[in-house]
């Protein structure tokens, strides 16, 4: 058995794993079945000819407040060409992230249809685009909250995958999710979606609170949770 039950702890022991002697296909499932959920961020560029592109990333996150930044992973083609997003934010030095909440998640899996280059996602998802204010790319008029971006720094990852790193210069955020006086984001309402290992999503439905504890709090509770343990 690989997992075995720790017969005086109860816990199962680990197994482990070395990267370098495993696949790439290998690696990726086991760091998307991992890193999880993993927010996805609905990208809308425009090429200088004025095509408009969108697609989904969920190699996907929030790096910084000060400077702004947001970083994107996206994976080359099969034959090493950047695809449409990575050639359109080297081209212009813009994109815009869209948070997809679950009322544009059908939309949004449309948009990862490998269309051809001269299609417009957006209209094959009935989704709105709305000129940039910062930029010259769109947001999506249905998403609940979008991020528009400067390239700050591209990373080259080998040959198959381009790190792009995005300074946020103006945010859109729906009205009903923003506390205006306190700079506070409803989550509950935003309801994001999260992306899983495989064909598997996540929702932002269920969520509890668990503040940080200072030393002093931890002091205090730290004999109670020993004498428990004991």
């Amino acid at each position: 058995m690989l997992s075995p039950e720790h017969p005086a702890t109860g816990h199962k022991d680990h197994v482990s794993i070395d990267f370098a002697r495993i696949t790439e296909r290998e690696r990726y499932k086991l760091l998307i079945g991992s890193v999880v959920p993993r927010p996805i961020a609905l990208v809308t560029t425009r090429h200088p000819d004025g095509t408009v592109n969108a697609a989904p990333f969920s190699f996907f996150n929030c790096l910084s407040a000060d400077p702004a930044i947001l970083a994107l992973g996206v994976e080359n083609q099969s034959d090493m060409s950047f695809k449409d997003t990575t050639l359109n934010v080297r081209l212009t030095e813009q994109f815009t992230v869209n948070v997809v909440d679950h009322a544009i998640m059908d939309a949004m899996n449309v948009c990862a249809v490998p269309f051809p280059s001269h299609v417009d996602e957006l209209a094959e998802a009935g989704l709105t685009a709305v000129p940039g204010e910062a930029v010259g790319c769109p947001y999506i008029r249905e998403a609940p909250i979008a991020f528009e971006c400067h390239r700050y720094l591209t990373l080259g990852l080998g040959k198959s995958r381009e790190i792009i790193l995005g300074q946020v210069v103006r945010m859109h955020v729906r009205e009903d999710l923003f506390d205006n006086e306190r700079f506070y984001i409803d989550q509950l309402a935003l309801d994001a979606v999260g992306r899983m290992g495989g064909h598997g999503y996540s929702t932002t439905r269920e969520q509890f609170d668990l503040p940080t504890m200072s030393v002093e709090q931890w002091s205090a509770m730290k004999p109670t949770l020993q004498r428990t343990a004991g």
